[in-house]
């Protein structure tokens, strides 16, 4: 009976795998101000409660994203790993023109490619390896620590390496991803409104030298303009507190569908890879914070990203959900994902979630920022790590206890 129910819960995380609609970004570390490429990915899916787990269970160490449901850690859908190499991917509508079925397993792939890969080229002769078909489609974008940056454009029978180092391809020195393939049907797949917001913010961020992990998750991931309409909803933060403001809410880069997004931060060549970061916002970024995430087998993972059996999901992102019920109050009918109280997020007394939870995450950034750059100049300190998370634990709860009453 466990072993039926158990496998009818893995068929309906592939379902909501398939349905995903990301919007992501490979960044070479040549266009950062600091010189480390980026990896971003921001999740949509039906799977909206995720956590954060640490594995040794391959021939590196690696860090990842994983449905709260998957309690076996079959599938990774952001991650890191020790040396370096870190993978994400987008669903990707436009590549496989064949009635071949689908396995929807793109985060197996990652797991395995975390377990075995250093570097881009390995992962690159892992794709070459695989049974054809491979019966998935998808963008996978991959940086390591030699300074490569790539997606791999990977349908049925073949794959296209993009090159982010590449100024043909990526002049600016990043590419960005949703749900179709640049070298796919162009006008087939989606998310063609949610590719040229992300390039407007990513472009403006590399011409002013700001393209940080913390530009990406405030001004990308929180981002409330619509390329196509031009509509800004920040416009209604004028609005006093209390006045319930619905408005529509398709085809920006988050979505009611959004369970989390996630910057990793590689390292320059020649440095650490214990230095990997992955910044990660767990449910919705207009309900959660920031936290960062490194790789360390004498220190647990904060406990707020991690699963809690009480709650079958992580602290975290039990809060953020519980929050975001205010700012998506509509429940009729199919539609009602098209529907946000903005005046929830932001509004003239400055008590909307992104404006009260923005103080906390600047301060959680700043103390992790000085961490990082005390550690590159000597080495991790492992116990200032733990204590960092252990005051994470206590001041994020206590935070949303405070403000929201949760």
């Amino acid at each position: 009976m466990k072993r039926v129910i158990y496998f009818s819960l893995l068929m309906l995380v592939t379902l909501f795998t398939r349905g995903e609609a990301c919007t992501t970004a490979v960044i070479s570390g040549k266009y950062t101000p600091d010189g480390r490429p980026l990896l971003w990915k921001h999740r949509d899916t039906g799977q909206l409660k995720n956590i954060i787990r640490q594995f040794y269970d391959g021939k590196y160490a690696y860090t990842g994203l994983v449905n709260s449901v998957d309690v076996k850690g079959l599938s990774i859908w952001e991650g890191f790993n020790s040396a370096g190499f870190a993978i994400m991917n987008s669903a990707s509508y436009n590549l496989n023109n064949d009635t071949i079925r689908q396995t929807g397993y793109e985060g197996r792939l990652m797991k395995r490619a975390l377990q075995e890969c250093a570097t881009i080229d390995d992962f690159e002769l892992l794709l070459k390896n695989l049974p054809k078909p491979v019966r998935l489609e998808a963008n996978f974008g991959v940086i390591d620590a030699q300074g490569g940056a790539a997606y791999f454009e990977l349908g049925n029978f073949t794959y296209t390496k993009i090159d982010a180092n590449d100024p043909a391809v990526a002049p600016y020195g990043y590419l960005v991803r949703t749900n179709y393939s640049v070298t796919g049907k162009m006008g087939v797949g989606g998310g063609y409104i949610r590719y040229i917001t992300a390039d407007n913010i990513l472009r403006m961020a590399v011409k002013e030298n700001r393209l940080t992990p913390k530009t990406i998750l405030q001004e990308a991931s929180r981002n409330l303009t619509h390329s196509l309409t031009r509509t800004d909803l920040n416009k209604y933060s004028d609005i006093p507190e209390n006045h319930t403001t619905m408005v529509m809410f398709q085809d920006y880069i988050p979505r009611k569908s959004t369970s989390s997004s996630l910057v990793v931060q590689g390292v320059k060549k020649g440095e650490d890879p214990a230095y990997t970061t992955m910044w990660t916002i767990l449910g919705s970024p207009l309900t959660s914070v920031t936290i960062p995430v490194w790789m360390g087998r004498k220190v647990h993972l904060p406990l707020i990203v991690s699963y809690d059996k009480s709650i079958h999901d992580a602290p975290l992102c039990h809060l953020a959900l519980k929050l975001k019920k205010r700012c998506f109050p509509y429940e009729w009918g199919t539609s009602s994902k098209y529907y946000l109280n903005i005046n929830a997020v932001i509004n003239a007394d400055h008590t909307g979630t992104i404006q009260i939870l923005m103080s906390l995450e600047d301060q959680i950034f700043q103390e992790a920022e000085q961490l990082l750059e005390k550690w590159r100049s000597s080495r991790i300190d492992e116990e200032e790590m733990q204590a960092f998370y252990d005051r994470l634990d206590k001041e994020i709860p206590g935070f949303y206890s405070k403000y929201f009453q949760l």
